[in-house]
């Protein structure tokens, strides 16, 4: 499931793009043609993450909601505008597999986590961003827009770009106010609000809730856009056991964990990677870019050894997620 980083980056790439331009919006697939026939020929106004959900704004206050849950992703094809603080070289967006920051010095990911593979949906894309186009022989399309492939939910098309959704848990046209319900219910976003009042009111939460800390951190109600790779490595680099209740964690813990968080989000936004290791230089830091093995403390690393103690990390199902951790060093 993409984590909260690789939304507001969608995000973004969808301001860049859409914001100010009318659309057509269609329902390849067939299973969103009310929506689409709502939304058509609207002018996108606004659009916003909030953890693991997007919101576009369209005029006269309608709203598309997405989350793209387990399998959804998004395809963009046609000139693309990049913003030069999130580039993507081409295709795919959704989980973790945009391209770098800088399209001359890319570093990407071996595994897919950076790459047109999709992590939870491994569907090979043809689309290709703008840059990648020119020149380019035997390309997967010749006429713009491309022919939808495979189970397109919805298409937003405007005059020089597309973007396809397709496998989102919940797509659907809401209101202002229901806009308003939805955010409510979701715990503080520090990529949207890192005051003092959210870092409050997420301890506040956590500090009475007899639930394990590794179940709230992935409780989108407590805080938002926290998935499985940023739980076991938050829960590592604050050494916290993650079956300890969430009131059992001191207080300056909790805040430890909220300011780890709001900065390991924005390396995650600006790199298009979840990179959770500190202080790498030259040629381990582009290994670490280069391959997922390199660049977490205890994700996905079970029965090898702790990088600090030697101890082998284990792993566990936690809230129907697999859960990585040191029983050493998180005591």
């Amino acid at each position: 499931m993409p984590e909260g980083h690789s939304v507001h980056r969608i995000a973004r790439q969808f301001r860049q793009n859409f914001q100010g331009h009318r659309v057509r919006v269609t329902s390849p697939q067939g299973r969103f043609v009310d929506g689409a026939a709502i939304l058509d020929g609207r002018t996108v106004t606004d659009v916003k993450a909030v953890g693991k959900q997007m919101f576009i704004d369209f005029d006269d206050s309608v709203w598309l909601r997405v989350h793209l849950g387990m399998y959804g992703a998004w395809d963009f094809a046609g000139e693309i505008t990049q913003d030069a603080t999130i580039a993507s070289a081409n295709g795919r967006m959704g989980h973790t597999n945009q391209r770098g920051t800088d399209l001359a010095a890319a570093i990407l990911d071996d595994a897919g986590e950076n790459s047109l593979s999709s992590i939870g949906a491994p569907r090979k894309t043809r689309v290709r961003m703008s840059e990648q186009t020119k020149g380019l022989a035997g390309s997967e399309w010749e006429t713009f827009p491309p022919e939808p492939v495979g189970a397109v939910r919805v298409r937003l098309l405007a005059e020089h770009a597309v973007a396809d959704l397709r496998g989102p848990t919940a797509c659907e046209v809401i209101d202002d106010s229901r806009v308003g319900e939805v955010i409510a219910k979701l715990g503080p976003d520090p990529l949207l609000d890192d005051s003092d009042e959210a870092e409050d009111r997420f301890t506040a939460v956590v500090r009475r809730k007899p639930t394990p800390i590794g179940l709230l951190l992935m409780d989108q109600s407590v805080v938002s856009g926290i998935g499985n790779v940023y739980r076991a490595e938050l829960l590592f680099r604050a050494g916290v056991n993650p079956h300890t209740p969430g009131k059992l964690v001191p207080d300056e813990t909790v805040r430890a964990i909220w300011q780890d968080w709001s900065r390991l989000l924005r390396i995650g936004v600006e790199t298009g990677q979840m990179m959770t290791m500190d202080n790498l230089t030259g040629d381990d830091y582009r290994k670490a870019m280069a391959h997922r093995d390199d660049r977490h403390w205890v994700y996905k690393r079970e029965g090898l050894p702790c990088r600090v103690c030697g101890t082998h990390i284990l792993l566990e199902e936690m809230g129907a997620r697999k859960l990585y951790w040191c029983p050493v060093c998180q005591r």
